[in-house]
């Protein structure tokens, strides 16, 4: 991978992590367990393409399987 193409992931990355960060600010009225999955589909989606390269369905698929992980780890273990 050149330079070019490094920068161009960096910057992507860097672009879906202050989408995330600008959406989790309107979050004070969202439960603990819907926090954990925007969290989870924001790190997904960052992961996704920092791991492809920037491919759009990494970056998707990131954000799904985050966003999987997170509901999950977010949920409340008291019955």
């Amino acid at each position: 991978m050149n330079r070019l193409d490094r920068i161009r992931t960096s910057a992507s990355a860097a672009v879906v992590t202050a989408a995330a960060l600008a959406g989790l600010a309107g979050c004070a009225g969202m439960s603990h367990q819907d926090k954990a999955t925007a969290v989870g589909a924001g790190v997904g989606a960052v992961g996704g393409a920092v791991l492809t390269n920037g491919s759009a369905l990494g970056t998707v698929g990131g954000a799904a399987v985050g966003g999987v992980v997170g509901h999950e780890v977010g949920k409340d273990k008291k019955k």
